[in-house]
């Protein structure tokens, strides 16, 4: 994000605070919107529910605590430590996590649907992992997805991701990279563009877009982002635009 002292926050109405912004906006000024995906898209941190089925949810969820909220700095370290923790799990808990836990945020279908109305592309760039990622992308109609490979062998996970051709981990810088490739792609400015987060890893790629918001977010993200979005569904955004 930009260094420039940030505006003071207004609360435009009840958990919805702006800096620097005033509504109406119009959707037609943007031409794509990026979104991260555990705790913005979806209700969960996938990883934290897939320690669960070997009990170690608890250790899992203090380091991506500490990840979001910025303790931890690097996040490829941090998701290494994490995924090593889940050696053994039978790949049949990621359907099982899928099935039983993994629910849309209030307001995603409807904020993603009327941004494709208005002729925005969606991409969903995660640090959490293409099993889930493919599946939200295949509900929502989101056009681009870039996320991490969890390795498999024998019906068991190793504890280790996979390289893709793109880079090893998609983390804050691979986030940030990945949404300017789609602008250029789109022969857009990244102006053009709105991100959507929560964690210290959205950072990178909500400093880039030329609106940024946080939804129920780690302090340092809320007080960084043009929206902050506190209570509510992610549909609240559309309160900002007009018609």
């Amino acid at each position: 994000m930009s260094s420039a002292p940030l505006p003071a926050p207004v609360e435009f109405a009840p958990g919805l605070v702006l800096r620097g912004v005033q509504p109406p906006l119009a959707l037609s000024d943007f031409r794509l919107i990026a979104f991260d995906m555990d705790s913005t898209l979806i209700t969960i941190e996938c990883i934290d529910e897939i320690a669960d089925v070997v009990g170690k949810k608890a250790e899992v969820a203090a380091i991506t605590e500490a990840t979001m909220r910025g303790e931890i700095k690097d996040f490829k370290e941090s998701l290494r430590r994490r995924v090593a923790l889940l050696r053994g799990v039978p790949a049949g808990a990621l359907q099982e996590v899928y099935d039983q836990r993994l629910r849309l945020t209030p307001g995603a279908p409807e904020l993603v649907a009327a941004c494709r109305a208005a002729g925005l592309k969606v991409l969903l760039v995660s640090g959490g992992f293409t099993f889930f990622a493919d599946r939200v992308r295949e509900r929502l109609g989101i056009d681009f997805v870039r996320s991490n490979l969890l390795e498999q062998d024998g019906g068991m996970l190793t504890g280790r991701v996979v390289p893709q051709s793109w880079g090893d981990i998609c983390d804050g810088a691979e986030k940030r990279r990945t949404l300017l490739e789609v602008a250029s792609l789109l022969r857009i400015d990244p102006a053009q563009a709105i991100a959507v987060g929560d964690g210290a890893n959205d950072l990178p790629m909500m400093g880039e877009a030329g609106l940024s918001v946080a939804y129920r977010a780690k302090p340092r993200v809320r007080e960084q982002a043009m929206i902050a979005i506190d209570e509510g569904g992610l549909d609240r955004l559309l309160a900002l635009f007009e018609g």
